[in-house]
């Protein structure tokens, strides 16, 4: 009886084991060329260092698979590459499943809501490549399209339906409205790009949950900029919000930074933007504070409500949300740790929740629950 009691208790055990969702967090740390593997306690915060995968070269931009179980990224060292791995969903380790050759240097790749391409937005190209994805998650090479996007491209998005592509195009202060077609073939929306304000330069976009509203960061003006989708696809600018902390850090105009960008001037130079997976609340950095910023979104009309800033790790180019909406990782390019930092659920402040060790210049963040 014993023995049944002890089998029955195991195979319990076992079982809700088994419901646990597991949460894993990856960085890319370019200078090192690795992308570090963390362990994100679900009810703490608590970061843990699992190890770093060698990606073969300098490793920034990555994307996830729909179905989670892919992990891809942009290698900007000769050979630029683009490299996939399959994740592990117990363990969260990376075995590298596919590499071939890429058709220009990406600051930003992603991957369409229903798995079919990856897209990546050039800076020094000027251009977007479109790549099929194989029924088994592979890139395939050469891209199957390229669209000439005017003077920097910085990122590239699609909306929940996969039909629009949207491109934060950097030195043209402008966001480029495409269409995307089952081909991969990228084509104008009207007349193929909506405004921002004049040298605010347009960099990371974001899609609110409900497909409504598209927010895009200036990286030299640091406004964040609201624009209403149409069905077509077509944007529509409806608001903008002056950065929030240029006054209180004494941050001058921002001015695009080439390869040997040389300028002691404190200036705005804005990242990353993410949106929590409820819709609730927008969060923005700023490089030269070191800043996290929050607003609060109105479920009405999507107009932003400033909550606050925070410090965060040394110069973050990237930040993450995790899927439960419960927590926000941060990496920094001159910091030695990756941050956490508790999401309140009512007010969208920031809280310090963990960190753990970090290598060179980190700066993309990926987060998958299983």
């Amino acid at each position: 009886m014993k023995n049944v009691m002890r089998l029955a208790l195991l195979s319990a055990l076992a079982f809700s084991g088994s419901l646990m969702a597991q949460t894993f967090v990856y960085v890319s740390e370019a200078s090192d060329g690795n992308i570090a593997r963390y362990a994100l306690n679900d009810k703490t915060g608590a970061l843990t260092l699992l190890g770093q995968t060698s990606a073969g070269g300098k490793v920034m931009p990555m994307a996830l698979s729909p179905d989670h179980h892919r992990l891809y990224a942009a290698i900007r060292s000769q050979p630029l590459r683009l490299v996939s791995w399959a994740i592990d969903a117990h363990s969260g380790d990376l075995t590298q499943a596919a590499e071939v050759a890429a058709a220009a240097s990406y600051p930003y790749i992603s991957v369409d809501g229903r798995g079919r391409f990856l897209l990546g937005a050039s800076y020094d190209g000027d251009v977007v490549h479109v790549y099929r994805l194989a029924s088994n998650g592979k890139v395939e090479a050469p891209p199957v399209a390229a669209y000439k996007t005017g003077h920097v491209a910085h990122s590239v998005i699609t909306d929940a339906t996969g039909h629009s592509v949207y491109v934060g195009n950097l030195g043209t202060d402008r966001v480029l409205q495409l269409n995307l077609t089952p081909d991969g073939s990228l084509t104008p929306i009207g007349k193929g790009y909506v405004e921002t304000a004049a040298d605010n330069g347009p960099r990371h976009s974001v899609m609110s949950p409900d497909n409504r509203y598209l927010y895009n960061v200036g990286e030299m003006g640091g406004v964040i900029t609201q624009f209403k989708r149409q069905p077509n696809g077509a944007l529509d600018k409806i608001a903008e919000w002056p950065n929030a902390v240029a006054a209180q850090y004494q941050l001058q105009h921002g001015r695009e930074r080439p390869a040997d960008y040389n300028d002691p001037t404190p200036r705005i130079w804005a990242a990353d933007i993410r949106i929590t997976p409820n819709g609730r609340f927008l969060y923005v950095t700023e490089r030269t504070s070191s800043t996290v910023t929050g607003y609060r979104v109105n479920k009405n009309d999507g107009k932003l409500t400033l909550i606050g800033s925070w410090q965060v790790e040394k110069q973050p180019r990237g930040i993450a949300i995790s899927p439960d909406g419960k927590w926000l990782i941060a990496s920094g390019e001159k910091s030695n740790v990756t941050g956490s930092y508790a999401i309140n659920s009512r007010s969208g402040v920031l809280k310090r929740a963990g960190s753990a060790p970090a290598g060179g210049d980190a700066n993309w963040v990926t987060v998958v629950t299983f």
